[in-house]
């Protein structure tokens, strides 16, 4: 049976537990369907730590507690402590950013698995991951527009890498919220599932993927990343000697004999 274990965390309101290839990191506020609270906010990196160091987990899902959502965004009530003055505004979004940042760079492939709303600061959790699948029933949106919140750019553009231009805007301009299959049209989500299936699709997802090469996967993250900079400083060089390492290791060895004897590999990260 795979291994499963909880990591310790300094709150009960974010849960990360490892069963097997699968690290699992659970919002856990359902009364407040999952808002964001800054303690919420500090324990994501604290998970990742975790979910990285390990080499047996090669794949993360992001999920919200409960049936009503993934993310409602974040805790509105504490704005008035937390967001109420230019000092407090730059270290409540230093908080946020670093969390959005360590799901965005992990080197290990990370899905959100979408049920519910996922909104605000939902969407912005989602789009740091590499994967959005989503039930029927998700509602999407970003309601700063109606808040009077400021997006910096590293979050709108990482949303408008997805959907384009033109979605951004209306997703802003409107601050409406949008289905699943909305989601889906405009590139926003991968998949979208029965909400019975979701949670065994995503989990066979997670199987599929943990199978294959790790170091593989990690350079073409970091070459998409690269290339949608769009930048003279997009760091190619880097990017290419990812993928020389992929051939030079026991990895690729391993996948190519195990094509030539018809069987599945067994990857070890090196």
């Amino acid at each position: 049976m795979d291994a499963t274990r909880d990591i310790a965390l300094p709150t009960d309101r974010v849960i990360a537990r490892i069963e097997g290839a699968v690290g699992w990191l659970t919002f856990n506020n359902p009364a407040r369907r999952n808002a964001m609270s800054q303690d919420m906010w500090e324990a994501v990196p604290l998970a990742f730590d975790a979910f990285e160091a390990d080499p047996a987990v090669r794949v993360i899902v992001l999920k919200g507690a409960g049936d009503k959502a993934f993310v409602a965004g974040a805790d509105i009530s504490q704005f008035n402590e937390l967001r109420s003055s230019p000092e407090t505004v730059a270290k409540y979004d230093a908080t946020s950013d670093e969390a959005n940042r360590r799901i965005a760079v992990s080197p290990k492939p990370v899905i959100a698995m979408i049920h519910g709303f996922c909104i605000g600061g939902g969407v912005g959790l989602a789009v740091c991951c590499d994967m959005r699948i989503a039930s029927e029933g998700a509602k999407f949106g970003v309601p700063a527009t109606r808040l009077g919140l400021g997006y910096g750019p590293s979050g709108v553009k990482r949303l408008m890498d997805l959907v384009g231009p033109s979605h951004v805007k209306e997703i802003f301009y409107t601050a409406r919220h949008f289905t699943a299959q909305e989601a889906r049209e405009m590139g926003l989500v991968n998949r979208v599932l029965p909400e019975a299936e979701l949670e065994a699709y995503v989990r066979g997802y997670c199987d599929t993927i943990a199978q294959n090469a790790p170091m593989t996967m990690l350079a073409v993250k970091r070459t998409v990343d690269e290339l949608l900079t769009l930048s003279p400083e997009a760091d190619l060089e880097a990017c290419d000697r990812l993928v020389a390492a992929c051939f030079a290791s026991e990895d690729y060895i391993e996948g190519r004999t195990a094509f030539m004897e018809k069987r599945k590999p067994v990857f070890k990260g090196r």
